[in-house]
């Protein structure tokens, strides 16, 4: 039986990009008067905002719906299994509608449909920084939508469209919007953040009545002069990748890159259809550390590629070892239904892919535990996420919230989340930095 006010329940799966989609989907629900209710037992709908990614993301999104199903019986699905919703009703005919990502106007007229609003909006009941779903000192700022690589392991363009850029304005607006609220730390995330403004040629906006170009450098930098961190995430290595190093020597923005590089060796970075100069790349990576010593890089890579020969994976090791990145996550190549990999020859073997996982983690993990260790005695400013009764979890500007590492205080300190303090590191494991206070804290 519905409520007097419709009360909507909502389950976000998959990256922080969809995370901020669902961020868009709640705050426009409450502008519109709807309620948002924690349980099935609850909400008069359930919107499940879906990940499509790989096979295992598939099936956790299928899992959900299922559960919603059962547990509620009235279900929009949307997100990036949407785009498959041929599969979606096969698997559940029983659901309401399905939309794909970044669906906004068909999510609302699916649950406009389904469940009409209130007559009297409460628009006033929305922050300017709209809904989150992040805490409050730190949040993700998407700048773009889709992407236009057709990367052989991947179906995102399918699912998401080419690249999208978000006026600059906009996008700054949103920023000052979220900082005005608390945030501490901005998040610059998309699916090729260094690709901004690329499918508008860089075309000028305006911020504050001054002119301002469509471009990560332009942004970035107006971004730093928000009172807040702000972190790039996602960012393939352009050339021109290099303007925001002088950024962080600056002080503008975070030291911090996180590039999802994915191997190391010419021929599988070809069969990727991904930037095969591993040399150029190197050679980037030294420059930029040159002029920043401070700066830490993380990525992601991909073992196990179809065809990849041992030769190749020794090569990828190679590259680990020269470029000495701080942060890595590693995944075995998962087939992904639809992406161009699935006809390349030569597959690897289930436990073939299983064990050269294990060596790369064991070659990184060593080189990652060396630079946290070279931190030691070093004094460091952190941005406190969480208080306990005997201690406080931090991160510092290497450390992206929920991949990276954390800095850990012991003791019991008046303090809040959110809090920038100074501390000096005086313990080193093999993903978290221990530190100390430099001086007493006070409230």
């Amino acid at each position: 039986m519905a409520h007097s006010t419709p009360r909507v329940g909502f389950i976000s799966l998959g990256c922080p990009k969809a995370l901020v989609d669902s961020e868009r989907i709640l705050t426009q629900l409450r502008a519109e008067g709807y309620a948002l209710s924690p349980s099935y037992a609850g909400a008069d709908l359930v919107v499940i905002n879906t990940c499509g990614f790989i096979d295992e993301a598939v099936e956790e999104s299928l899992d959900a719906i299922g559960e919603a199903l059962r547990e509620n019986g009235r279900v929009i699905v949307t997100g990036c299994l949407g785009a498959r919703a041929e599969q979606v009703r096969t698997a559940h005919p029983e659901v309401l509608a399905v939309t794909g990502p970044h669906a906004y106007e068909e999510v609302m007229a699916a649950v406009h449909a389904a469940l009409p609003p209130p007559h009297d909006p409460f628009a006033s009941l929305v922050p300017p920084q709209g809904i989150r779903l992040t805490p409050r000192h730190y949040a993700y700022l998407k700048i773009s939508e889709g992407c236009s690589h057709r990367c052989t392991f991947c179906i995102i363009p399918s699912l998401r469209g080419d690249l999208v850029s978000r006026p600059v304005g906009e996008v700054m607006q949103e920023a000052r919007n979220l900082v005005d609220a608390g945030v501490r730390e901005l998040l610059v995330v998309a699916q090729d953040t260094s690709a901004y403004g690329v499918d508008v040629r860089y075309r000028p906006g305006f911020w504050e009545g001054r002119p301002m170009r469509t471009r990560l450098h332009d942004l970035a930098k107006a971004l730093g002069e928000l009172p807040a961190w702000v972190r790039l995430m996602y960012c393939y290595p352009y050339p021109h990748v290099d303007e925001v190093i002088p950024l962080m020597v600056e002080g503008h923005i975070l030291p911090y890159l996180d590039m999802p590089l994915q191997h190391g060796s010419p021929r599988v970075l070809q069969a990727m259809r991904r930037p095969a100069a591993t040399e150029r790349v190197l050679d980037r990576i030294r420059r930029w550390r040159e002029a920043c010593p401070d700066l830490v890089l993380r990525s992601t890579f991909i073992v196990g590629f179809p065809g990849e020969t041992e030769e190749e994976f020794e090569a990828l090791l190679d590259f680990l070892r020269e470029a000495r990145l701080d942060r890595v996550g590693a995944f075995a190549y998962s087939p992904v239904e639809g992406a161009e990999a699935n006809r390349l020859p030569d597959p690897v073997p289930g436990a073939v892919k299983q064990e050269r996982l294990a060596r790369f983690m064991e070659v990184q993990e060593e080189i990652s535990a060396a630079k946290l260790r070279d931190k030691i005695g070093q004094r460091m400013v952190v941005l406190v996420d969480d208080v306990g009764e005997d201690r406080l979890l931090a991160r510092g500007p290497g450390d992206a919230p929920e991949i990276d590492g954390r800095v850990i205080v012991d003791g019991a300190w008046e303090i809040d989340p959110g809090d920038f303090i100074e501390v000096e590191i005086i313990g080193a494991e093999a993903h978290d930095l221990h530190a100390a206070p430099t001086e007493a804290i006070t409230e």
